[in-house]
């Protein structure tokens, strides 16, 4: 049971036109009293107007210890944010007020809140659920608008409700094999039970929302890609057309980057992170051999790489072996498509014929990106979800496809009942229902992400 007042301002440090410093506790009125001149809410929601004041300097008979002319609010519990009474003192926006109210707080009894300490306690409190926390924090985080938007879905119970929904049909599924375990051999308890039908139909939603929270995932972390390729094929200046703007250096001289530049831009709300690379090569230059180190490492750890080889000569074989040693993570940028072109490049890999220097094909190349980042719209709709949620559905799916199988050939009773049950336990993971002591740690990482105030 949570039983200290936490204190800690909610807004972020700087002049503004407020700052607001929230309390949440048994003793959230008590102590806000003991800093303003009301010393009670009648009516919880209602902002009152008041003053900040130091009652140190009350008590010393100081008649000057207005500190600042504020609003306060009451949100009694259950019905508040974390599920305990708080309480919020809108203060003007200046750092050193905002500052000396929270002072003033901890001093009157209330202790500093950690990082994401009013979320944990909402937690606790039932108020939300872990995906809903991780809603919380994806909007705070949001770098564009599907992420947002997926953030708010996941929030607002999308993804609780999906999860619910999954778990209620293992569950009667479940309990049918139970049943049916349990009755003498050759009796059916339910005759009109189709236990391959059943699993495909929880397979289907479990890949769809899996789907969906790969999708706000996408959005929410964005797409890391890498330009590679030969020297003198164009890399910089598709960095400086794909950008819009003149940001790597580019010159008739190979071997002019050497180090990895890095930006960041939004396709369609996809937040991009995209790297220029040292060209691929032989060489006996220290520090450029390290530069083309550095690009394979970035190659090969990127969601994607856009390998740039020259449409007016005949693509090489060693450029060849490496965009397969990409697989499917490769979109082969045929650049200087304004030359006469050296043959078709016909090969099995996505591909988009471009002139960087004339920056035509570029949103072609935009639209490619995108595609292969996204691959196709969740049906629905994003959802924001944490690596180690999609994890869990992952790992729940994985049953579920293992229970069908078995399903299928009307073999192993007892076993696809087990593994119905381990995938439904899985799922209730990923809302925190299965969050006992051993889980701590698995919170503290969840909720130390938040900033201190939320």
């Amino acid at each position: 049971m949570v039983e200290s007042t936490i204190a800690a301002i909610s807004t972020a440090l700087g002049e503004g036109g407020i700052a607001i410093i929230r309390v949440s506790g048994a003793e959230a009125v008590n102590i806000s009293a003991k800093i303003l001149t009301r010393k009670s809410f009648d009516i919880p929601g209602k902002l009152y107007l008041t003053n900040l004041i130091d009652p140190s300097a009350e008590r010393a008979g100081d008649d000057g210890n207005i500190l600042d002319r504020v609003l306060a609010v009451h949100f009694a519990k259950p019905k508040s944010y974390t599920g305990e009474d708080v309480v919020e003192i809108h203060t003007h926006g200046g750092i050193f007020i905002a500052r000396l109210c929270l002072e003033l707080l901890l001093k009157n009894g209330a202790e500093l809140a950690q990082a994401g300490e009013f979320t944990r306690r909402a937690f606790i409190n039932g108020r939300i659920d872990l995906s809903q926390a991780e809603g919380v924090l994806g909007i705070i985080k949001a770098q564009s608008l599907e992420a947002l938007k997926a953030s708010a879905r996941t929030l607002s119970g999308g993804l609780s409700e999906k999860i619910q929904e999954i778990h209620t049909k293992i569950l009667n599924v479940q309990a049918n094999f139970e049943i049916n375990l349990d009755f003498p051999e050759g009796e059916i308890f339910d005759e009109n039970f189709n236990s391959a039908h059943e699993i495909a139909e929880i397979q289907n939603l479990l890949e769809n929302l899996l789907s969906r929270c790969e999708a706000g995932m996408i959005f929410n972390s964005g797409v890391k890609i890498t330009i590679a390729g030969r020297p003198n094929v164009g890399k910089s200046s598709l960095l400086n057309a794909i950008l819009e703007q003149k940001r790597a250096i580019v010159t008739e001289i190979p071997g002019t980057t050497r180090d990895i530049i890095s930006e960041k831009f939004l396709i369609n709300s996809l937040p991009v992170i995209i790297s220029d690379t040292a060209g691929l090569h032989e060489t006996e230059d220290i520090i450029e051999a390290e530069g083309i180190k550095l690009a394979k490492n970035s190659a090969n750890e990127s969601d994607l790489c856009l390998f740039v080889i020259d449409g007016s000569k005949k693509i090489s074989v060693e450029e060849l072996n490496f965009i397969n040693s990409l697989d499917d993570r490769v979109i082969v940028v045929i650049n200087k498509s304004d030359l006469e072109q050296a043959e078709n490049f016909n090969f099995d890999f996505a591909k988009v014929h471009v002139s960087a220097k004339n920056k035509t094909g570029i949103e072609e190349l935009k639209s490619a990106i995108y595609n292969k980042a996204v691959k196709t719209p969740a049906a629905g709709g994003g959802l924001n979800a944490s690596a180690f949620q999609i994890n869990d559905i992952r790992e729940s799916l994985n049953l579920i496809r293992e229970a069908h199988g078995l399903a299928l050939n009307s073999s192993e009773p007892d076993i696809i009942a087990g593994l119905l049950n381990d995938a439904r336990v899985i799922l209730m993971r990923v809302l925190g229902l299965d969050t006992g002591g051993a889980n701590e740690k698995l919170l503290d990482f969840m909720f130390n992400r938040f900033c201190v105030g939320k």
